[in-house]
Protein backbone atom coordinates (compact mmCIF):
# COMPACT_ATOMS: atom_id res chain seq x y z
CA UNK A 1 0.00 0.00 0.00
CA UNK A 2 1.35 3.07 -1.27
CA UNK A 3 1.68 6.06 1.76
CA UNK A 4 -0.67 9.22 1.49
CA UNK A 5 0.35 11.86 -0.61
CA UNK A 6 -2.46 14.02 0.72
CA UNK A 7 -2.32 17.76 -0.90
CA UNK A 8 -4.17 20.80 0.42
CA UNK A 9 -7.17 22.02 -1.82
CA UNK A 10 -7.66 24.76 0.03
CA UNK A 11 -9.78 26.63 3.12
CA UNK A 12 -12.82 24.72 4.19
CA UNK A 13 -15.07 28.15 4.06
CA UNK A 14 -14.27 29.19 0.67
CA UNK A 15 -15.11 25.20 -0.57
CA UNK A 16 -18.00 24.86 0.58
CA UNK A 17 -18.87 27.75 -0.93
CA UNK A 18 -19.87 25.83 -4.48
CA UNK A 19 -21.64 22.67 -4.54
CA UNK A 20 -19.61 20.84 -7.45
CA UNK A 21 -16.66 23.05 -8.70
CA UNK A 22 -12.94 22.41 -10.48
CA UNK A 23 -9.78 22.27 -8.11
CA UNK A 24 -6.27 21.88 -8.95
CA UNK A 25 -4.74 19.37 -6.90
CA UNK A 26 -1.07 19.52 -8.80
CA UNK A 27 -0.88 16.53 -11.13
CA UNK A 28 -4.37 15.88 -10.60
CA UNK A 29 -7.34 17.96 -11.91
CA UNK A 30 -10.17 16.83 -9.32
CA UNK A 31 -13.98 17.63 -9.63
CA UNK A 32 -14.87 18.52 -6.17
CA UNK A 33 -18.73 17.83 -4.55
CA UNK A 34 -19.85 19.57 -1.38
CA UNK A 35 -23.26 18.14 -0.24
CA UNK A 36 -25.56 17.90 2.46
CA UNK A 37 -22.20 18.91 4.66
CA UNK A 38 -19.99 16.59 3.22
CA UNK A 39 -17.13 16.82 0.41
CA UNK A 40 -16.32 13.92 -2.08
CA UNK A 41 -13.82 14.23 -4.85
CA UNK A 42 -13.59 12.33 -8.25
CA UNK A 43 -11.35 12.48 -11.06
CA UNK A 44 -12.00 16.15 -13.36
CA UNK A 45 -12.10 14.12 -16.61
CA UNK A 46 -15.39 12.22 -18.04
CA UNK A 47 -14.74 9.13 -20.04
CA UNK A 48 -15.94 10.08 -22.47
CA UNK A 49 -14.89 12.47 -24.17
CA UNK A 50 -12.79 14.38 -21.61
CA UNK A 51 -15.03 16.53 -20.76
CA UNK A 52 -14.52 19.22 -16.97
CA UNK A 53 -16.65 16.72 -15.20
CA UNK A 54 -15.79 20.01 -12.54
CA UNK A 55 -18.21 22.41 -14.53
CA UNK A 56 -20.88 19.91 -14.32
CA UNK A 57 -23.56 19.71 -12.03
CA UNK A 58 -25.57 17.23 -9.32
CA UNK A 59 -28.54 15.05 -10.05
CA UNK A 60 -29.29 13.51 -7.20
CA UNK A 61 -26.17 11.30 -6.11
CA UNK A 62 -24.56 11.36 -9.73
CA UNK A 63 -22.28 14.49 -11.04
CA UNK A 64 -23.48 15.04 -14.77
CA UNK A 65 -20.93 15.64 -17.53
CA UNK A 66 -21.15 19.69 -18.90
CA UNK A 67 -20.03 17.72 -22.25
CA UNK A 68 -22.61 15.56 -23.09
CA UNK A 69 -24.14 14.77 -20.04
CA UNK A 70 -22.64 11.36 -18.89
CA UNK A 71 -23.60 10.36 -15.13
CA UNK A 72 -20.94 9.36 -12.38
CA UNK A 73 -21.58 8.84 -8.64
CA UNK A 74 -19.99 11.87 -6.77
CA UNK A 75 -18.36 9.62 -4.06
CA UNK A 76 -17.96 6.28 -5.70
CA UNK A 77 -17.12 7.37 -9.29
CA UNK A 78 -19.31 4.24 -10.84
CA UNK A 79 -21.19 5.02 -13.59
CA UNK A 80 -24.98 5.67 -13.41
CA UNK A 81 -27.19 2.58 -13.15
CA UNK A 82 -26.67 0.25 -16.40
CA UNK A 83 -23.02 2.18 -16.93
CA UNK A 84 -21.14 1.08 -13.50
CA UNK A 85 -18.65 -0.35 -15.18
CA UNK A 86 -17.51 3.12 -16.57
CA UNK A 87 -15.91 4.37 -13.71
CA UNK A 88 -13.59 7.37 -13.17
CA UNK A 89 -11.16 7.47 -9.87
CA UNK A 90 -12.32 8.55 -6.63
CA UNK A 91 -10.61 9.82 -3.72
CA UNK A 92 -10.05 9.84 0.28
CA UNK A 93 -9.94 13.75 1.78
CA UNK A 94 -9.46 14.81 4.97
CA UNK A 95 -10.27 18.30 6.45
CA UNK A 96 -7.62 19.37 9.09
CA UNK A 97 -6.84 22.79 10.40
CA UNK A 98 -9.89 24.16 8.50
CA UNK A 99 -8.15 23.44 5.41
CA UNK A 100 -8.89 20.04 3.03
CA UNK A 101 -6.83 17.61 1.94
CA UNK A 102 -6.83 14.67 -1.07
CA UNK A 103 -4.79 11.75 -0.77
CA UNK A 104 -4.15 11.55 -4.49
CA UNK A 105 -2.59 7.84 -3.70
CA UNK A 106 -6.06 6.89 -2.83
CA UNK A 107 -6.89 6.96 -6.41
CA UNK A 108 -9.27 4.28 -7.45
CA UNK A 109 -8.90 2.87 -11.10
CA UNK A 110 -9.98 4.12 -13.72
CA UNK A 111 -12.21 1.39 -15.89
CA UNK A 112 -14.98 2.09 -19.47
CA UNK A 113 -17.14 0.09 -20.46
CA UNK A 114 -16.56 -1.19 -23.90
CA UNK A 115 -18.45 0.79 -26.73
CA UNK A 116 -18.99 -0.25 -30.19
CA UNK A 117 -18.14 2.37 -32.60
CA UNK A 118 -20.49 4.50 -33.96
CA UNK A 119 -21.14 3.31 -37.78
CA UNK A 120 -20.36 6.37 -38.86
CA UNK A 121 -17.26 6.47 -37.65
CA UNK A 122 -15.85 3.44 -39.52
CA UNK A 123 -12.49 4.86 -42.86
CA UNK A 124 -14.18 7.02 -45.39
CA UNK A 125 -13.06 4.35 -48.31
CA UNK A 126 -14.76 5.32 -51.99
CA UNK A 127 -15.12 1.71 -53.63
CA UNK A 128 -15.82 1.07 -57.18
CA UNK A 129 -18.25 2.00 -59.11
CA UNK A 130 -19.73 5.02 -61.21
CA UNK A 131 -20.02 8.39 -59.93
CA UNK A 132 -22.58 8.74 -56.80
CA UNK A 133 -25.19 11.64 -57.03
CA UNK A 134 -26.95 12.70 -54.13
CA UNK A 135 -29.97 14.69 -53.83
CA UNK A 136 -31.31 16.87 -51.11
CA UNK A 137 -34.30 18.67 -50.69
CA UNK A 138 -34.56 21.07 -47.84
CA UNK A 139 -38.31 22.78 -49.16
CA UNK A 140 -40.87 22.69 -46.02
CA UNK A 141 -44.33 21.21 -46.71
CA UNK A 142 -47.12 19.52 -44.74
CA UNK A 143 -46.54 15.69 -45.97
CA UNK A 144 -49.96 15.15 -45.55
CA UNK A 145 -51.13 18.08 -48.20
CA UNK A 146 -47.63 18.03 -50.35
CA UNK A 147 -47.76 21.24 -52.40
CA UNK A 148 -45.51 21.75 -55.62
CA UNK A 149 -42.36 22.76 -55.15
CA UNK A 150 -40.37 24.39 -57.53
CA UNK A 151 -37.08 23.87 -56.19
CA UNK A 152 -38.11 20.01 -55.40
CA UNK A 153 -39.32 19.57 -59.27
CA UNK A 154 -35.85 20.95 -60.70
CA UNK A 155 -33.60 19.08 -58.03
CA UNK A 156 -36.12 15.81 -59.44
CA UNK A 157 -35.15 16.73 -62.83
CA UNK A 158 -31.21 16.73 -62.27
CA UNK A 159 -31.63 13.09 -60.35
CA UNK A 160 -33.20 11.66 -63.31
CA UNK A 161 -30.90 13.11 -65.69
CA UNK A 162 -27.77 12.00 -63.53
CA UNK A 163 -29.49 8.27 -63.71
CA UNK A 164 -29.58 8.39 -66.93
CA UNK A 165 -26.50 9.53 -67.40
CA UNK A 166 -25.41 6.22 -65.57
CA UNK A 167 -24.78 7.89 -62.50
CA UNK A 168 -25.95 6.06 -59.00
CA UNK A 169 -28.46 8.48 -57.26
CA UNK A 170 -29.87 8.82 -53.89
CA UNK A 171 -32.77 11.32 -52.40
CA UNK A 172 -32.93 13.13 -49.38
CA UNK A 173 -35.92 15.17 -48.01
CA UNK A 174 -35.11 16.93 -45.12
CA UNK A 175 -38.79 17.29 -44.72
CA UNK A 176 -39.27 13.19 -43.91
CA UNK A 177 -36.31 13.23 -41.47
CA UNK A 178 -36.72 13.73 -37.76
CA UNK A 179 -33.70 15.51 -36.48
CA UNK A 180 -32.73 17.66 -33.62
CA UNK A 181 -31.33 21.43 -34.49
CA UNK A 182 -27.66 21.62 -33.09
CA UNK A 183 -27.12 22.49 -29.39
CA UNK A 184 -24.42 24.04 -29.56
CA UNK A 185 -22.23 21.63 -28.09
CA UNK A 186 -18.99 23.55 -29.68
CA UNK A 187 -20.17 26.62 -27.55
CA UNK A 188 -18.73 24.27 -24.66
CA UNK A 189 -15.56 23.61 -25.92
CA UNK A 190 -14.24 22.50 -29.96
CA UNK A 191 -13.53 19.08 -28.11
CA UNK A 192 -17.17 18.87 -27.19
CA UNK A 193 -18.64 18.55 -30.58
CA UNK A 194 -17.63 15.08 -31.96
CA UNK A 195 -17.57 13.31 -35.33
CA UNK A 196 -20.18 11.52 -35.66
CA UNK A 197 -22.47 14.90 -33.69
CA UNK A 198 -22.70 14.72 -30.30
CA UNK A 199 -26.44 14.04 -31.00
CA UNK A 200 -25.86 11.27 -33.41
CA UNK A 201 -24.00 9.53 -30.88
CA UNK A 202 -26.50 9.69 -27.83
CA UNK A 203 -30.17 10.31 -29.47
CA UNK A 204 -30.79 6.84 -31.81
CA UNK A 205 -34.29 8.08 -32.91
CA UNK A 206 -31.97 11.83 -34.94
CA UNK A 207 -31.97 10.90 -38.21
CA UNK A 208 -29.48 13.60 -39.36
CA UNK A 209 -26.91 10.16 -39.58
CA UNK A 210 -28.45 9.56 -43.04
CA UNK A 211 -27.20 13.19 -44.42
CA UNK A 212 -23.85 12.23 -42.83
CA UNK A 213 -23.52 8.74 -44.39
CA UNK A 214 -24.60 10.64 -47.64
CA UNK A 215 -22.49 13.06 -47.69
CA UNK A 216 -19.23 11.70 -45.89
CA UNK A 217 -19.36 8.00 -47.04
CA UNK A 218 -21.30 7.99 -50.15
CA UNK A 219 -21.80 10.44 -51.85
CA UNK A 220 -19.17 11.93 -54.88
CA UNK A 221 -21.84 14.74 -55.86
CA UNK A 222 -24.23 16.53 -53.78
CA UNK A 223 -26.75 18.78 -55.31
CA UNK A 224 -29.05 21.05 -52.53
CA UNK A 225 -32.06 22.43 -53.66
CA UNK A 226 -33.87 25.05 -51.58
CA UNK A 227 -36.20 27.71 -51.53
CA UNK A 228 -35.73 31.21 -51.14
CA UNK A 229 -37.11 32.23 -47.66
CA UNK A 230 -37.24 36.03 -46.83
CA UNK A 231 -34.45 36.24 -48.99
CA UNK A 232 -32.30 33.44 -47.48
CA UNK A 233 -32.03 29.79 -48.17
CA UNK A 234 -34.85 27.44 -46.20
CA UNK A 235 -34.90 27.11 -42.49
CA UNK A 236 -34.21 23.21 -43.16
CA UNK A 237 -31.61 23.93 -44.83
CA UNK A 238 -30.16 26.53 -41.97
CA UNK A 239 -30.85 23.04 -39.82
CA UNK A 240 -29.14 20.62 -41.34
CA UNK A 241 -25.66 22.73 -41.93
CA UNK A 242 -25.79 23.68 -38.27
CA UNK A 243 -25.53 19.99 -37.59
CA UNK A 244 -22.64 19.58 -39.89
CA UNK A 245 -20.43 21.76 -37.55
CA UNK A 246 -19.21 18.73 -36.41
CA UNK A 247 -17.53 17.69 -40.03
CA UNK A 248 -15.86 21.38 -40.11
CA UNK A 249 -14.82 21.01 -36.64
CA UNK A 250 -12.75 17.40 -37.57
CA UNK A 251 -10.72 19.73 -39.49
CA UNK A 252 -9.64 22.52 -36.98
CA UNK A 253 -9.30 20.35 -33.99
CA UNK A 254 -8.16 16.82 -35.66
CA UNK A 255 -6.85 17.56 -38.76
CA UNK A 256 -9.21 15.34 -40.50
CA UNK A 257 -10.52 15.76 -44.08
CA UNK A 258 -13.86 13.91 -43.93
CA UNK A 259 -15.00 15.97 -47.45
CA UNK A 260 -12.32 14.88 -49.51
CA UNK A 261 -13.39 14.70 -53.01
CA UNK A 262 -16.92 15.85 -53.02
CA UNK A 263 -18.40 18.14 -55.14
CA UNK A 264 -21.33 20.31 -54.46
CA UNK A 265 -23.93 22.16 -56.51
CA UNK A 266 -27.09 23.61 -55.93
CA UNK A 267 -30.58 24.57 -57.24
CA UNK A 268 -32.28 27.77 -56.01
CA UNK A 269 -36.14 28.93 -56.69
CA UNK A 270 -38.09 32.02 -55.01
CA UNK A 271 -40.93 33.89 -56.24
CA UNK A 272 -38.96 37.04 -54.79
CA UNK A 273 -35.38 37.84 -55.03
CA UNK A 274 -31.79 37.60 -53.32
CA UNK A 275 -30.26 34.48 -55.63
CA UNK A 276 -26.62 36.18 -55.03
CA UNK A 277 -26.96 36.53 -51.77
CA UNK A 278 -28.32 32.80 -50.88
CA UNK A 279 -25.55 31.09 -53.29
CA UNK A 280 -23.54 33.00 -51.69
CA UNK A 281 -23.91 31.07 -48.30
CA UNK A 282 -24.22 27.82 -49.54
CA UNK A 283 -21.09 28.05 -52.05
CA UNK A 284 -19.28 29.76 -48.38
CA UNK A 285 -20.37 26.83 -46.11
CA UNK A 286 -19.49 23.85 -48.63
CA UNK A 287 -15.92 25.63 -49.33
CA UNK A 288 -15.80 25.66 -45.61
CA UNK A 289 -16.06 21.78 -45.17
CA UNK A 290 -13.71 21.05 -48.04
CA UNK A 291 -16.32 20.65 -51.87
CA UNK A 292 -15.06 21.66 -54.69
CA UNK A 293 -17.58 23.14 -57.31
CA UNK A 294 -18.00 23.05 -61.41
CA UNK A 295 -17.94 26.18 -63.16
CA UNK A 296 -21.34 27.90 -62.78
CA UNK A 297 -22.19 25.98 -59.69
CA UNK A 298 -26.04 26.81 -59.01
CA UNK A 299 -28.93 27.26 -60.98
CA UNK A 300 -31.37 29.65 -60.14
CA UNK A 301 -34.69 30.90 -60.57
CA UNK A 302 -36.56 34.13 -59.39
CA UNK A 303 -38.96 36.47 -61.22
CA UNK A 304 -38.02 39.58 -58.73
CA UNK A 305 -39.02 41.55 -55.40
CA UNK A 306 -42.75 42.51 -57.42
CA UNK A 307 -43.79 38.82 -58.15
CA UNK A 308 -46.28 38.00 -55.45
CA UNK A 309 -48.47 35.98 -57.91
CA UNK A 310 -47.07 32.40 -56.93
CA UNK A 311 -49.26 30.64 -59.25
CA UNK A 312 -47.45 32.39 -61.92
CA UNK A 313 -44.22 31.43 -60.67
CA UNK A 314 -44.72 28.14 -60.32
CA UNK A 315 -46.89 28.04 -63.48
CA UNK A 316 -43.25 29.31 -65.19
CA UNK A 317 -40.84 26.86 -63.47
CA UNK A 318 -43.53 24.36 -64.64
CA UNK A 319 -42.98 25.57 -68.49
CA UNK A 320 -39.36 26.24 -68.79
CA UNK A 321 -37.58 24.23 -70.99
CA UNK A 322 -34.68 26.59 -69.76
CA UNK A 323 -34.29 26.17 -66.27
CA UNK A 324 -34.93 22.11 -66.75
CA UNK A 325 -31.58 22.41 -69.44
CA UNK A 326 -30.05 24.56 -67.28
CA UNK A 327 -30.64 22.14 -64.29
CA UNK A 328 -29.14 18.86 -66.55
CA UNK A 329 -25.88 20.78 -67.74
CA UNK A 330 -25.78 21.67 -64.04
CA UNK A 331 -25.82 17.46 -62.96
CA UNK A 332 -23.51 17.13 -66.15
CA UNK A 333 -21.11 19.69 -64.75
CA UNK A 334 -20.66 18.21 -61.39
CA UNK A 335 -20.38 14.95 -62.27
CA UNK A 336 -17.57 15.91 -64.86
CA UNK A 337 -15.74 17.68 -61.80
CA UNK A 338 -16.15 14.72 -59.01
CA UNK A 339 -14.91 12.05 -62.04
CA UNK A 340 -11.59 14.28 -62.78
CA UNK A 341 -10.92 13.90 -59.12
CA UNK A 342 -12.13 10.12 -58.80
CA UNK A 343 -9.48 9.99 -61.47
CA UNK A 344 -6.58 11.77 -59.19
CA UNK A 345 -6.48 14.64 -61.81
CA UNK A 346 -8.10 17.18 -59.64
CA UNK A 347 -5.48 19.37 -56.97
CA UNK A 348 -3.01 16.97 -55.24
CA UNK A 349 -1.92 19.99 -53.11
CA UNK A 350 -1.58 19.26 -49.23
CA UNK A 351 -4.88 20.62 -47.67
CA UNK A 352 -3.43 23.69 -45.62
CA UNK A 353 -6.59 25.84 -44.47
CA UNK A 354 -5.14 29.01 -44.99
CA UNK A 355 -5.25 31.68 -41.86
CA UNK A 356 -6.29 28.89 -39.19
CA UNK A 357 -4.93 26.34 -37.12
CA UNK A 358 -5.30 22.70 -36.72
CA UNK A 359 -4.89 22.70 -32.69
CA UNK A 360 -4.75 24.80 -29.28
CA UNK A 361 -0.98 23.44 -29.63
CA UNK A 362 -0.52 25.49 -32.60
CA UNK A 363 -2.13 28.62 -30.67
CA UNK A 364 0.03 28.04 -27.65
CA UNK A 365 2.68 27.91 -29.85
CA UNK A 366 2.71 31.22 -30.77
CA UNK A 367 1.66 32.83 -27.61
Amino acid sequence: MKEADWVDLGPLAALRAKTVQPVDAGRRQLALVYRDGRFSAVSGTCNHAGGPLGEGHLDGDYLVCPWHHWKFHAVTGEGEPGYEEDKVPSYSLKEEGGRLYVDLNSETARTKKPHAPHPLSRPIVRGEGQVRVVGVSTTVMDPKFPRYSTSDALLDAALTHARDSGCETRLLRLNDLHFRHCEGYYSKSAHACTWPCSITQMDKKDQMDQVYEAFVHWADVMIVSTPIRWGAASSLYYKMVERMNCIQNQETIAGRHLMKNKVAAFIITGGQDNVQAVAGHMLGFFAEIGCQFPQFPYVAHSRGWSAEDMENNVRYVQMSKDLKAGTEALVERAVETAGLMLRGEGPSVPMVRGGRKGSELDVKAQI
